[in-house]
């Protein structure tokens, strides 16, 4: 029998889900005339790849965020010290230095999806998990390196574009700020089977996951093979990060402000609901804010710099207010 604490979440979801919708809806219609049917099936067509694309990074982002904050038992970290972002940035800016803005891997998606999806995979496979095992499972250490290996990936960028030619760096910079303009239908099913068979492998640690905030004597008293499972979750995190990177570009402090306004709402321990809150939230954050984008200010600021904007200043407040939620 559910208590009144679990009914109450649950209605809270089913809002949360309500405003999600309401927020797709309205993106999806606005400025969008039904009696004309041709201008209607184009704007769909423009939209949904759109929608989709911010559905699958909130789903992608958030549920990383929340495993990644219970693993490490913080709430005030996110997933962007693993140094997928940075590494993001350096690959696009290697890519124009050395092949040029003309060349087939700048100007294909699908060619640029795959590389950035293929180095991030390969680096996080090699850091969050061998050298993992190297440092005797020591989560410290996963943070440390994620931040030595953000300041080296940001340092080889900034050097690159110093030596870059002014034309090329200006067609780089559309590229290095998370846009969901021109998105590819390929890519996105492609992104989908990803977290598919990622969410799929990692059933038997996501189950466990209620379990891992008691604790690594409690959770290994308990049965749970702690080293291995959180190894197999920090990959599994990074990957995610990995996916919604290469699909959007990155977005910093999203994951802080998802996770963090999940926590808050539903106040709970079972991760099946701060995950699914995450989402949702996710999703009405990034619609409404691609709404402002493209209808206020006519795409002359992307959403991901009201998303810094606000996650700098909630990242403070939760700060100073020293809230653990």
């Amino acid at each position: 029998m559910h208590t009144a604490a679990y009914r109450a979440n649950v209605r809270k979801l089913v809002l949360l889900a309500v405003l999600a919708a309401l927020a797709a809806l309205a993106y999806l219609l606005v400025e969008v005339s039904l009696e004309h049917t041709r201008l209607f099936q184009y704007a769909m067509k423009l939209r949904l790849p759109k929608l989709a694309a911010m559905v699958i990074t909130a789903c992608s982002i958030g549920g990383a965020s929340i495993v990644f904050q219970s693993i490490i038992q913080n709430t005030i970290v996110t997933p962007c010290l693993l140094g997928m972002n940075s590494l993001y940035t350096l690959v696009h800016t290697a890519v124009v230095f050395f092949a040029g803005s003309g060349s087939l891997l700048a100007r294909s998606a699908n060619l640029a999806f795959a590389a950035d999806l293929l180095i991030m995979g390969v680096v996080a496979t090699l850091i969050y998990s061998v050298l993992f095992q190297k440092t005797r499972y020591n989560i410290l250490y996963v943070l440390l390196i994620g931040t030595v290996l953000n300041s080296f990936f940001s340092s080889i960028q900034t050097t690159l574009t110093r030596m870059m030619d002014p034309n090329e760096y200006d067609s780089l910079l559309t590229t290095l700020v998370a846009s969901f303009s021109n998105i590819n239908g390929s890519i996105l099913a492609f992104s989908v089977l990803l977290l598919a068979l990622l969410i799929f492998a990692l059933r038997r640690e996501l189950a466990l996951l209620d379990v891992l905030p008691l604790g690594k004597d409690q959770a290994v008293n308990l049965g749970v093979d702690y080293d291995k499972c959180v190894r197999r979750l920090l990959l599994g995190v990074t990957l995610s990060i990995a996916v919604a990177t290469a699909l959007v570009g990155p977005i910093s402090f999203l994951g802080l402000i998802i996770a963090n306004l999940s926590r808050q709402l539903l106040k709970t321990y079972r991760h099946a609901h701060l995950i699914l809150g995450a989402a949702l939230l996710g999703t009405a954050v990034l619609v409404g804010g691609q709404l402002l984008v493209e209808h206020v200010y006519t795409y002359a600021i992307p959403v991901s710099v009201f998303i810094t904007v606000g996650g700098g200043v909630y990242f403070l407040y939760l700060l100073l207010t020293d809230r653990r939620v």
